[in-house]
């Protein structure tokens, strides 16, 4: 339409260029293209209000609002993604009135163990079968106030890289914590490698395995070390959070979970708190900020399928 607008009034300037040099019709000419000029101005005016009204609309709309009193929250998070995406929202959430600490682990224990003993105020690193069994086991009282992502977990090459042709007795690095491993051992069920028994779910082990055509020496290593020992075994299952810190991007893995799948919600990632504070108000305003637009953009953009932001 600009474009159109834009035509008529060169149209009408030389038609008034013409009628200067000779036609009484000049001024009737002049004053049709100062009113066409004036039409465009306000069209143009009308369309940056109507785009600065909508824009402030979106804004208000994702805004968050801030807790009544600003709080200081010290959280623990394994690298990447989690204590990236923490920094990332570091800003948002200052915002919504939580100042927050991030405090980097290596491992899936001590996060859980210093919420428990007040160390931390919250952590970000696990997903709920993980959380559910690590109370039962270590008698904590820690709880999921919010999911935030979904890491597809994955089998990626070591000294072999081809699924499809595995060798007999090649060697499998799995999580040895018991709902990873049950993880990793049901996506080799799913690539044909093994079978387990009926009804095992989450609890398998390799001794659930029932059938192991390749006879493959299924290795139980500390989901931290695998990226470690990926070249001293033929395939590892790694967790992506792991993967990703490593180095591996999503089209590196000869196999993955499906993102649209009942595991994207079973091992969404969560923000986890101290039992006492599951009602606060600000773990909920954390949860919020987290799941924000703007963090879930953030995730979707940086980590290319890797991480997968979850509601």
């Amino acid at each position: 339409m600009k474009k159109k607008i834009t035509l008529a009034l060169a149209t009408l300037l030389a038609a008034a260029s013409l009628a200067a040099c000779g036609s009484s019709a000049a001024p009737e000419t002049t004053a049709a293209v100062t009113e066409a000029a004036k039409t465009e101005a306000a069209q143009e005016t009308t369309a940056a209000a109507e785009t600065t009204a909508a824009e402030k609309a979106e804004a208000e709309k994702s805004a968050v609002e801030p807790l009544k009193e600003a709080v200081n929250v010290k959280i623990g998070a394994t690298p990447s993604p989690h204590a990236e995406i923490l920094e990332q929202a570091k800003d948002a959430l200052a915002a919504a009135g939580i100042n927050i600490e991030v405090v980097v682990y290596n491992d899936y224990v001590q996060p859980n163990l210093a919420v428990d003993q007040g160390e931390l105020q919250a952590n970000y690193f696990q997903h709920q079968p993980y959380l559910d069994d690590f109370n039962k086991e270590n008698n904590t009282h820690v709880t999921s106030v919010g999911v935030v992502h979904y890491e597809p977990f994955g089998i990626y090459a070591g000294k072999s890289n081809d699924l499809s042709a595995i060798a007999d007795g090649a060697q499998i690095a799995v999580p040895n914590d018991t709902t990873n491993e049950a993880r990793a051992l049901q996506l080799l069920q799913a690539q044909g490698i093994i079978t387990l028994k009926d009804g095992v779910g989450l609890a398998a082990t390799k001794q659930d395995i029932l059938e192991n055509p390749h006879n493959v020496e299924i290795l139980e290593v500390e989901a931290a070390q695998i990226p470690r020992s990926i070249d001293s075994v033929d395939f590892a299952c790694m967790n992506g959070n792991y993967a990703i810190d490593a180095g591996f991007k999503p089209s590196d893995a000869l196999a993955q979970e499906d993102a649209s799948s009942e595991a994207a919600q079973t091992f969404a990632n969560v923000i986890a708190v101290a039992e006492a504070d599951a009602n606060s108000d600000w773990a909920k305003k954390l949860v919020e900020v987290l799941q924000s637009e703007e963090i879930t953009n953030y995730i979707t953009s940086t980590y290319e399928g890797g991480v997968i932001p979850i509601k």
